[in-house]
C-alpha cells in the first residue's frame, strides 16, 4: 500500500489553479508623512478634568508672557475665602504653624556672614575687621549717646504723665523707635552709601496673597471640589527701610541645608486661623515703579497685649520668643515674597535668585534679631512635589538693651544689641 504524501497547501493551490500565484514580498518602512490635522485638544468650554487643565495651562502661559501689574492683577482676581494670618497673634506655638504655611526652616542664630563679624568684634572691638561690615568706635559712640538721649526723653514723658491705658507701648516705645531709626540711619549713611539713596516708610501697609496646600470643599453648591488653600498677611510694622540695590544671599539659592520645615497635617482652623473673604493684596509698601524696589530692614514694636509682663500673669512666659519668632517668621516671608512678586516671579516661575531682608522686634527694653532669605514661591500643591528648596529664616533671642533708668542716666546699656543695629543697617550689596 503506498504511503501517502502531504502536500502544502500553496502547493495544492499551485498546482491545481494556474490563475492563482502567491508571492512573498518584503516589506520595507516607508517615511511617515507629516500629520496633516493639529492635535486633537479638549474643549475650553467642557466640564471634563482635561478641559479645565487645558484652560490652567493656557492661563499659565498668557500670565508668563504678561507685564508684572498684570501678573499680579490676575493672580489676586480670583476672590474666595482665604485664612487670614495675623504676624502678631496670640495663638500658641504658632511659630511652628507658620513655618509650615511659609516653607520656612527656622535657624536660631544670625547668618555666618553676621555672627563671625559680631564675634570678632565682642572679644577685640578695636582689631582690624577683613569684613565690609564693620562699625568703627565713633559711629558706636554716636549711636550709643542718641540712644541714650531717646530713652531719656521717653522716660522724661512717661514719668510727666500718664500714658492712656492699653496705649502705653504706642505712645512711649512707638516715638522711642521712630527716633533711634531715623537717628541712627543719619549717623550710619556716611558709611553706608546704600543709606543714602534709601526710603525710610513709617507705618507702611505690607500685604501678601500665596496658595499652599489644597483642600476639599466640605459642603455647599461646589462640596467634593478640590480647590487649593489660600492665604492673606496684612502686616503694618512701625518703620521699614527700601532701598535700590539687592541685599546679597547668606547661602546660595541651592545650598543644602539640615534644618527641616515642620509638617501639620491638621486644618488651619485648629490654630485658630479664620477665613475671611475681601481683596487680595500684594503690596511691598510702595508701588510698582518705585525705584526703591527691595526691602532692607523692618522694624516692629510689641503692643501692649504681648508686653512680657502681662505674658507672665498670664502664664504664658514660655511663649514670649514663641511670639517673636512668629512675627518675625509671618512679616519678612509677606515682605520678601511681595518684593519677588514685584520682579515677576511667581509659583509657576520660581525666583533665579534669593530675596534678603532684615527684622527688629523690641517692646522698648529687648531687642530681636532676625534675618530671612526667600528661595522659592512655588508653594502650591502642583509645584511642591518636585520643589526642594525652602525658605530659611535666622533669629536671636531677646537681649536687654539697659537694665533700668534713672533721672538722668541709663544703667547697664547693653553694647552688643547696638552693635548688632549698627551691623544690620551696614548691610550692603
Amino acid at each position: 500500500m503506498a504511503v501517502r504524501a502531504r502536500v502544502s497547501f500553496q502547493g495544492f493551490l499551485y498546482t491545481q489553479s494556474p490563475f492563482i500565484r502567491f508571492s512573498r514580498n518584503v516589506h520595507a518602512e516607508s517615511p511617515q508623512p507629516d500629520a496633516v490635522y493639529p492635535p486633537i485638544l479638549p474643549s475650553r468650554t467642557a466640564k471634563s478634568h482635561a478641559a479645565k487643565s487645558r484652560r490652567i495651562v493656557e492661563f499659565f502661559d498668557r500670565l508668563r508672557a504678561a507685564s508684572v501689574e498684570d501678573k499680579i492683577r490676575a493672580l489676586t482676581c480670583v476672590q474666595r475665602k482665604k485664612y487670614v494670618i495675623y504676624p502678631q497673634t496670640f495663638a500658641l506655638n504658632a511659630d511652628q504653624w507658620y513655618q509650615h504655611f511659609t516653607k520656612t526652616a527656622y535657624l536660631p542664630g544670625l547668618p555666618e556672614k553676621l555672627s563671625s563679624t559680631t564675634e570678632a568684634e565682642t572679644e577685640s572691638a578695636n582689631a582690624e575687621q577683613s569684613t565690609s561690615l564693620v562699625t568703627d568706635d565713633p559711629s558706636l559712640s554716636d549711636v550709643r549717646s542718641l540712644v541714650c538721649n531717646a530713652i531719656l526723653q521717653e522716660h522724661w514723658y512717661k514719668k510727666k504723665s500718664r500714658t492712656i491705658l492699653y496705649k502705653e507701648q504706642q505712645q512711649v516705645v512707638a516715638p522711642f523707635l521712630t527716633n533711634v531709626v531715623s537717628g541712627v540711619t543719619n549717623i550710619l549713611a556716611k558709611q553706608n552709601p546704600l543709606l543714602r539713596t534709601s526710603s525710610l516708610d513709617f507705618d507702611p501697609q505690607v500685604n501678601f496673597y500665596w496658595l499652599r496646600g489644597q483642600r476639599t470643599i466640605p459642603r455647599g453648591h461646589r462640596s467634593g471640589r478640590v480647590e487649593p488653600v489660600r492665604f492673606q498677611i496684612d502686616d503694618r510694622p512701625h518703620s521699614q527701610i527700601r532701598v535700590l540695590n539687592q541685599l546679597p544671599e547668606y547661602v546660595p539659592l541651592e545650598a543644602e541645608i539640615s534644618a527641616e520645615v515642620p509638617v501639620i497635617r491638621y486644618s488651619p482652623d485648629v490654630l485658630p486661623a479664620f477665613r475671611r473673604q475681601y481683596d487680595n493684596n500684594i503690596f511691598t509698601g510702595a508701588k510698582i515703579a518705585d525705584p526703591c524696589q527691595y526691602g532692607h530692614t523692618q522694624f516692629h514694636f510689641v503692643p501692649d497685649k504681648f508686653r512680657r509682663d502681662k505674658m507672665g500673669k498670664k502664664k504664658l512666659s514660655d511663649q514670649v520668643e514663641v511670639y517673636l519668632r512668629a512675627n518675625g517668621i509671618a512679616s519678612l516671608f509677606a515682605w520678601t515674597g511681595a518684593q519677588a512678586m514685584y520682579q515677576g516671579f511667581w509659583s509657576q516661575e520660581d525666583l533665579t535668585r534669593p530675596f534678603v531682608s532684615q527684622a527688629v522686634i523690641t517692646d522698648g527694653q529687648y531687642f530681636s534679631f532676625f534675618c530671612y532669605q526667600l528661595n522659592t514661591l512655588a508653594l502650591t500643591s502642583q509645584c511642591e512635589a518636585d520643589n526642594t528648596r525652602k525658605n530659611l529664616c535666622w533669629g536671636t533671642e531677646s537681649m536687654r538693651l539697659y537694665e533700668s533708668i534713672t533721672d538722668s542716666n541709663v544703667i547697664g546699656l547693653n553694647d552688643d544689641v547696638l552693635r548688632l543695629l549698627v551691623q544690620f543697617l551696614l548691610n550692603k550689596p
